[in-house]
């Protein structure tokens, strides 16, 4: 499980946006996003350089998490 900080976030929009760019790379992953703390926690089995790089694409930033 990862836990990471999303800035970016806004709208219910971005949290399809991101959920979308994870579960592209797991179809089985499983994605809370919580826009008001701004966190994003991830059940997969993809590294997290992955998730990173897949949230980035999306057009957000991470800025920290593990």
């Amino acid at each position: 499980m990862y836990e990471l900080i999303v800035e970016g976030m806004t709208c219910g929009g971005c949290v399809r946006r991101v959920t979308r760019a994870i579960q592209s790379l797991d179809g089985g992953a499983d994605v809370h996003v919580d826009l008001s703390s701004k966190t994003v926690r991830v059940d997969s089995t993809t590294a997290l350089s992955g998730i990173r790089y897949a949230i980035e694409s999306a057009g957000y930033q991470v800025k920290g998490g593990s």
